[in-house]
């Protein structure tokens, strides 16, 4: 696939030993399966602002400072200080970021906090790294590794992170309006399994691409392409781009055809079959040279082939 994706990651996820106990926490599914298919920005923010490794542990309190756990430094503006991933006028130049579960520094939900006497606290928030990148780029695909241990948000943020790379390396061309109404057709279906109304409010910001300054359509176009893709894909919406795509095919197909493809579609709407049958399908009568436009839909191949993700029956 074109377009390889930057993706930020904390060191220790891709098995750099930069843990408070000297170790790492190396997860298999980025360093074996996504690997080769990425570009990994790796980063800790503790070895960022000075502290060893090994290292005395840090927390975060319930006041929302970062201090050692036995209370004898503060980091916290140590930590605010540090430079967030880069960026130009549309957008950073990552197209997501997976953290680590649970740190103070780089947690993304379900934070360990404690009093400021060092009695345990609550759990929530973010780690305070975490939650100044997201709050800077808040359309930004972000999990944590303890996520994407499940299928479906593994598939999920497979899926944007691929299209972001797509849209960023776009979007850093010398694009044409033609150029912007191409991507977008390309996405269609995709874009329709995710957030009809984004699809359709992106087609009317191409729809202007001649007639307003490229800024301003590359912002408004990047952020319902990109808010789109954050929206859940559900069963009944990739029910009906499956049915969009049939509605263009069906004449060309013979009865038989015809009538397997609907099956397998309305298969996969009763949760019976995983979404992988019907897009193979799909993408079986696409390889014959007959359809060009669905040839060129991402939703067919929206990641590289090899990762297996789409395997899940719907519920």
């Amino acid at each position: 696939m074109e377009d390889r994706p930057r993706v930020g990651v904390s060191s220790c996820l891709l098995g750099e030993e930069v843990r408070f106990n000297g170790g790492h926490k190396r997860y298999r599914f980025l360093t074996d399966d996504l690997g080769p298919h990425v570009d990994w920005v790796p980063f800790c923010p503790e070895v960022a602002i000075g502290l060893g490794t090994p290292r005395e542990p840090i927390r975060l309190t319930t006041g929302g400072r970062l201090v050692n756990r036995d209370g004898t430094a503060d980091h916290t503006e140590a930590m605010a200080g540090l430079p967030l991933p880069a960026s130009d006028s549309t957008g950073p130049d990552i197209d997501g970021y997976v953290f680590k579960a649970k740190s103070p520094s780089c947690g993304i939900r379900a934070i360990p906090k404690y009093a400021e006497d060092g009695t345990a606290g609550d759990h929530g928030g973010r780690g305070l790294y975490a939650a100044r990148v997201l709050s800077a780029f808040p359309l930004l695909a972000a999990e944590d590794e303890g996520r994407l241990n499940d299928p479906g948000l593994r598939e999920a943020f497979t899926e944007r992170i691929f299209a972001a790379a797509r849209l960023r390396a776009l979007l850093a061309s010398e694009w044409t309006a033609g150029d912007l109404v191409s991507f977008h057709a390309r996405h269609k279906l995709q874009l329709l399994a995710h957030d009809p109304a984004r699809y359709r409010a992106a087609g009317k910001v191409v729809a202007g691409a001649g007639t307003k300054p490229r800024l301003v359509i590359s912002l408004a176009y990047r952020d319902l392409f990109l808010a789109a893709l954050a929206s859940p894909a559900t069963a009944g919406r990739n029910a009906n781009a499956l049915q969009h795509a049939y509605s263009r095919i069906g004449r060309g197909l013979g009865r038989p055809h015809r009538a397997d493809l609907l099956g397998r579609i309305e298969a996969y709407r009763r949760g019976e079959e995983p979404l992988s049958v019907p897009v193979a399908l799909l993408a079986h009568y696409a390889s014959g040279g007959d359809f060009p436009w669905l040839a060129e839909q991402t939703y067919l191949s929206p990641f590289p082939a090899g990762l297996r993700l789409r395997h899940a029956v719907s519920a």
